[in-house]
């Protein structure tokens, strides 16, 4: 397949996700039965976001100008895939970016999230069969060419140990933040619970902690958090919130809560589901300067940054890690 080829096949995948939800209905119930964090509703989002953002013609042509991508590079690379499955479809743009680069993909899908990649590979099969010579799923990943490895803290430094003799990309934990003015619209307020808890918080690009102004008033975001109350009826996400309010409540800490989200005062920028932390600043430039150097950040989101309500609608160029996953594979 040349390039066009392969963005007319993408496209009509991103097409896919959006009109043929009769067809699609099965298999989402099998993924969300497989994982009951993937809700119908995130699986929903998750692929009219990447219908919206990534699969569409228009977006693929003028994102690929800025790169050396041929039409059928030879020898065609061996890129070993090991995808994430805290959020539905995660792992999505790593194989789109192997996929149109013109390499082969070797994925190892997560257990949590392999119903719906796989399913979408099927359909770009049954429109065209040359994709087997693109993207294959195996267990065992040795003998690629290169690696893109998404997980833990802790698995990373696995991956590190095993594929550090070949050209790599290795993710590691990270969260996101959202920087408070004080001076928000009930509506900018809205968005940013969004992007707290869309996904139940568990994305990378989720925001875990508010930094807030001085004496900075709360009782308007816990209204606007309100809207995810009913995640209080599902029982996983609400095990995590009992137990995380009564460790907060066994070590006397302060704490705010509107029945299905917690607030606490804390340091770290990771905080664990159903959990938001904050810390107060007084000086917004020197706040700026720390936020962008720190490495466990994703995105940052305020009015001086990305708007609310985009975390998770990150485009073609919001590479994870800030890593551009497409010169590292024009690199091979």
């Amino acid at each position: 397949m040349n390039i066009k080829e392969r963005i007319e096949l993408l496209a009509k995948l991103g097409e896919y996700f959006v009109m043929n939800q009769a067809t699609l209905q099965p298999v989402k119930e099998k993924a969300s039965l497989q994982n009951p964090w993937f809700s119908i509703e995130f699986i929903d989002l998750a692929l009219k976001n990447i219908s919206n953002n990534f699969l569409q013609q228009h977006l693929l042509e003028e994102w690929i100008k800025q790169y050396d991508v041929k039409d059928d590079p030879l020898p065609r690379k061996n890129v070993g895939v090991i995808m994430a499955g805290n959020i539905p479809l995660v792992g999505f743009h790593d194989l789109l970016c192997v996929f149109i680069s013109g390499n082969k993909a070797v994925i190892k899908a997560s257990s949590k999230d392999e119903v719906l990649i796989k399913h979408a590979v099927q359909k770009l099969t049954e429109w065209n069969e040359e994709i087997n010579q693109y993207i294959t799923f195996s267990e065992n990943l040795k003998n690629c060419d290169a690696y893109i490895a998404t997980g833990s803290n802790n698995s990373s430094r696995y991956f590190e140990y095993y594929f550090s003799k070949y050209p790599n990309i290795i993710r590691k934990n990270r969260t996101s933040v959202a920087v408070i003015t004080g001076d928000e619209t009930e509506e900018e307020l809205n968005l940013l619970a969004d992007d707290m808890l869309l996904f139940y918080g568990m994305g990378c690009r989720n925001v875990s902690k508010i930094f807030v102004p001085e004496e900075y008033d709360f009782i308007q975001l816990l209204d606007a958090l309100r809207k995810y109350n009913r995640f209080a009826d599902f029982h996983k996400y609400r095990n995590n919130y009992d137990y995380q309010l009564a460790l907060l409540m066994m070590n006397s800490k302060f704490y705010m809560t509107n029945d299905a989200v917690i607030i606490t005062e804390n340091e770290s920028v990771f905080a664990p589901v159903s959990q938001v932390n904050y810390s107060y600043y007084d000086d917004a430039a020197a706040l700026r300067e720390s936020l962008i150097s720190n490495h466990d950040i994703q995105c940052i989101v305020g009015k001086d940054f990305i708007p609310f309500g985009s975390a998770q609608s990150p485009s073609l160029n919001d590479y994870a890690d800030g890593i551009d996953t497409m010169k590292f594979l024009s690199s091979l």
